[in-house]
């Protein structure tokens, strides 16, 4: 298998355990709008996991991990991941970050789950919250 290929393959296996992290969080749920898939919780999405495409001109592009970091040190932690980049569609600027899988040196499934868990923690409503403190102290 070449590099691209593993790397690719490693993509998806961090993209599946970052995904199912974010179903065990009290009241998520896996959504599809755009045919991409998403985690909800109250309606409201905390993680798109877009599997990567073919970008015209540019390839194959790899999957992605999106989440909402408020805090300003998970913020710069999770932008100076290799090819990070502020969310588009004006998601940027409310805090989004979106994160390639498979580079090198690219964060890995822990990691992304504490950003993931970060952005529930913004997302969700307080009781939910309070469930996953309570879980964890338990």
């Amino acid at each position: 298998m070449d590099e691209r290929a593993k790397g690719r393959g490693d993509a998806q296996a961090v993209r599946e355990r970052v995904r199912g992290f974010a179903l065990e969080l009290p009241g998520a749920y896996e959504d599809f709008p755009w045919g991409e898939s998403v985690v909800k919780v109250n309606r409201k999405i905390f993680v798109f996991l877009f599997l990567g495409h073919l970008v015209a001109g540019q390839g194959d592009s790899p999957p992605t991990v999106t989440v909402k970091l408020t805090d300003p040190e998970a913020h710069a932690h999770a932008m100076s991941a290799p090819g990070a980049v502020p969310t588009g569609y004006g998601l940027g600027r409310a805090g989004w970050v979106t994160i390639p899988l498979g580079e090198p040196d690219a964060p890995d499934a822990e990691l992304l789950c504490d950003w993931v868990e970060e952005s529930y923690r913004t997302i969700a409503p307080k009781r939910l919250v309070a469930r996953l403190d309570a879980r964890a102290a338990g």
